[in-house]
């Protein structure tokens, strides 16, 4: 008798214990891993540093980043301003400088021996800014640069290695230019360094710029594309 008894018990418990459904565990989505795009290699080292030279535009970018140079926009005899001050074209003739290369020079030399090429001098150039105008440098770097896409396509990793870390990008709305960074966001858009004010900065903002891209190019070109600029 107590084995039946014991045995009904358990049978009630069974019976009971089959009314109550398991706990429901929440299980998170992994977060999907960062995308990766393959680098472009320009192989060329203007200042013989083993440096490459998009390479040592973007360190010469980040250089402008942690001086915090100040935002003035003022015109300045000799043409450089102090090295506390600058806009956005002072930004990327630094990086230049820091890959070996005097942006300032090239472009007052394309500039005389090619005046009409250029719309903002009309007939009279100025040394002491024409580099620093970002119509003059769309004009240079669509004249020595690799003229490359102005779509930006998250959804695309071709289009996305189409951006390269030390390229440069022109923005209208306001007349904008920039050097693409190395650094990029989880879908693989690339990061931009650039001086709007007050100070420059490296930020994830090249696809939600209220503005159109006028210019996307890569300097300098390969070996077999290049012009003689020095």
């Amino acid at each position: 008798m107590l084995i039946n008894k014991l045995i009904l018990i358990l049978l009630i418990l069974l019976l009971a214990g089959c009314n109550h459904a398991p706990e429901q565990v929440e299980i998170p989505s992994p977060t999907p891993p960062p995308v990766q795009i393959e680098k472009i290699v320009t192989n060329s080292d203007k200042d013989g540093d083993g440096i490459l030279d998009l390479d040592d535009i973007v360190e010469g970018a980040r250089g402008d980043v942690a001086n915090k140079s100040k935002y003035k926009d003022a015109y300045y005899s000799g043409g450089y301003p102090p090295e506390d001050e600058g806009v956005c074209t002072d930004l990327v003739w630094r990086a230049f400088q820091n890959a070996g290369y005097d942006l300032k020079a090239m472009m007052d030399k394309d500039i005389r021996e090619n005046e009409s090429k250029y719309p903002r001098i009309t007939g009279a150039p100025d040394p002491n800014i024409d580099f620093r105008r970002v119509p003059n440098h769309i004009v240079f770097f669509s004249r020595y640069g690799t003229i490359l896409t102005k779509e930006v396509n998250a959804d695309d990793l071709e289009n996305l290695k189409q951006w390269q870390g030390g390229d440069i990008v022109t923005i209208d709305r306001p007349q904008h230019i920039a050097i693409i960074s190395d650094k990029r966001n989880e879908k693989g858009v690339p990061y931009i360094i650039h001086n709007m004010g007050p100070v420059p900065r490296e930020e994830d903002c090249l696809e939600s710029w209220n503005g159109k891209i006028t210019g996307h190019f890569r300097y300098p070109k390969e070996p077999e594309e290049q012009e003689n600029v020095q």
